[in-house]
């Protein structure tokens, strides 16, 4: 039998399951159409950031960030050029910590821009700080063998 994945929708929260050998093709959700492996950072709900950290069988990492850092804002440009370096091996996703501080209160978050490396519902490592694409994708590389 072929190796499967799971994967949560960022858009719907949907959990897909497809083929592991299709992971090359961008494969779709198969609620909303939305592509599960896009290489761009999706925003996400508390609904879907639980969903994706719990259930994923692909590695995400997760900027926790408010409008209002100045830090968090210069990193953003940086994160997505890192997104596109990784993408089909890491999602990258980002989820606003002003609009939904029980998940900063839920982690132990005290200060942000914050990257969580997530895989098969464990947090792998965390890393502080605003960062450039080049640190961020040696950061995932050297954190998650399976991602890279």
């Amino acid at each position: 039998m072929a190796e499967t994945l799971k994967l949560t929708c960022t858009a719907c929260g949907q959990m897909n399951r497809f083929p592991a050998a299709r992971l090359a093709e961008a494969p779709k959700c198969a609620v909303c159409g939305e592509r599960l492996v896009s290489g761009k950072v999706a925003e996400l709900d508390p609904a879907a950031h639980g969903k994706a950290t719990k259930g994923d069988d692909l590695p995400i990492l997760i900027d926790y960030w408010a409008p209002w850092c100045g830090p968090c804002r210069m990193m953003a440009p940086e994160f997505a050029k890192a997104a596109q370096a990784l993408a089909g091996k890491v999602r990258f996703a980002k989820i606003n910590t002003q609009d939904f501080p029980e998940i900063s209160q839920r982690l132990g978050i005290r200060g942000i821009p914050l990257l969580i490396l997530w895989h098969r519902g464990r947090e792998v490592a965390r890393l502080p700080g605003a960062r450039p694409a080049a640190e961020i994708e040696a950061f995932v590389r050297s954190n998650s063998a399976a991602a890279v």
